[in-house]
């Protein structure tokens, strides 16, 4: 969910397409060459805790049916034994918007984890590394030849070190980690999406001035005192977005995210979230993707269609072709869809700490009126207690 209209506010927003030699699998009702990019069944030990990561990742192009020549703007990053270690991991998908969304993302993909692997302090401190990072990353964007004004990427990406994840998010793509719970399995959320829905952020972005409207309200249609829009899942297609005091723009729909220079004076910032979860044999594998697949599917049954599936490639492109087909049924476009799906294969209570549910270490998330330059950690994540019908 970006700008006001569909990622971005800028209509003008075609750029010209890639040809990366892209597999022509998945739906699509237009021919595209630049569609679907699917890495195979891969890899990983960590040998501290003598467990395995399987994982596979997934991009779909969205179908725009006015711009059918639009680059895709997601874009994902898998990077293994950073800094040479063995142990550490990192997932990541970057999900832009706006004119130059798609050279926002491919910087920022690239940018976060060199500055990630080149930081010495990383193991020691990995909260403070990875909130400079975001930072610095942000600094660099602005200084680049890319255009950030109007256009900028989300981020959520997940660090492995040993059995911990790191997991950092600024925007409003989702990492969730499937728990086994008895004979069920459940879906815990590992971020919080960053939007106005949320009544910290809201009063965040107000302090900069912020305007929060929908765009049914900037254009008159509802009143734009009501400053109330229900929950995000049942926004009807009209969510509340960032305007600046005396204009029609930027709109975005989220609060936080990388680039964004304009919204920035609203209350924009880079500034991450983190949350960190300690893994134990209950967890079976966590999935890190763009707005695209959670736009339509809740985090539950997302898990439920990973769970029926023993190869994660098999369940992105299931999950993948259900985002998908979703968007054609609701809307008259689809959302470029991004997902890494992986697995954790052989972690016992013996391979470190043994506990029988999420261990969430947090802080306070500070949320002041001046910037804030310090990585705000989230509250405890609870599991999702799903509908009975949710569960398989």
């Amino acid at each position: 969910m970006g700008c006001a209209h569909g990622k971005c506010c800028n209509r003008d927003s075609s750029t010209s397409d890639e040809d990366a030699g892209h597999h022509q699998r998945g739906i699509r009702p237009y021919k595209n060459k630049d569609g679907l990019t699917q890495r195979s069944l891969e890899l990983v030990h960590v040998p501290s805790h003598n467990f395995t990561l399987q994982y596979s990742s997934l991009t779909q192009h969205g179908y725009y049916p006015d711009t059918t020549d639009r680059e895709n703007q997601d874009s994902f990053c898998i990077k293994t034994q950073i800094q040479g270690n063995p142990n550490v991991h990192f997932f990541g998908v970057f999900d832009g918007h706006g004119q130059y969304g798609a050279q926002c993302s491919n910087f920022v993909k690239d940018k976060l984890v060199e500055i990630l692997s080149s930081d010495p302090t990383l193991l020691d401190d990995p909260l403070k590394a990875y909130n400079s990072a975001f930072l610095a990353t942000n600094s660099e964007l602005r200084d680049s030849e890319i255009d950030d004004a109007l256009s900028g990427t989300t981020a959520i990406t997940v660090l492995v070190v040993g059995d911990t994840l790191y997991v950092a998010n600024v925007g409003d793509s989702r990492a969730v980690i499937a728990v086994k719970d008895g004979d069920r399995i459940l879906a815990e959320d590992l971020s919080v999406d960053q939007t106005p829905f949320r009544k910290d952020e809201y009063d965040r972005v107000k302090l900069f001035g912020a305007r929060v409207l929908s765009v049914d309200q900037v254009e008159g249609l509802k009143d734009p005192d009501i400053q109330h829009w229900g929950d995000e899942e049942s926004h009807g297609g009209d969510p509340p977005r960032l305007w600046v005091p005396n204009g029609m723009y930027p709109g975005t729909a989220f609060t936080r995210s990388v680039g964004d220079s304009t919204a920035e004076k609203i209350g924009v910032i880079a500034v991450p979230e983190i949350s960190i979860v300690r893994l134990t044999p209950s967890h079976l594998f966590f999935v890190v993707a763009s707005d695209g697949v959670f736009e339509f599917l809740s985090s539950q049954t997302v898990v439920n269609m990973a769970t029926a599936y023993k190869d994660p490639s098999d369940a992105c492109t299931a999950i993948a072709g259900d985002s998908y087909k979703r968007w054609l049924e609701l809307e008259n476009r689809t959302d470029d869809i991004t997902i890494i799906i992986v697995q954790i294969k052989g972690l016992s209570n013996q391979s470190g700490v043994g506990t029988t549910d999420s261990e969430v270490h947090s802080r306070p998330c500070q949320t002041g009126g001046s910037m804030n330059q310090s990585a705000a950690i989230v509250p405890p994540l609870m599991h999702q207690r799903p509908l009975e019908s949710d569960v398989g």
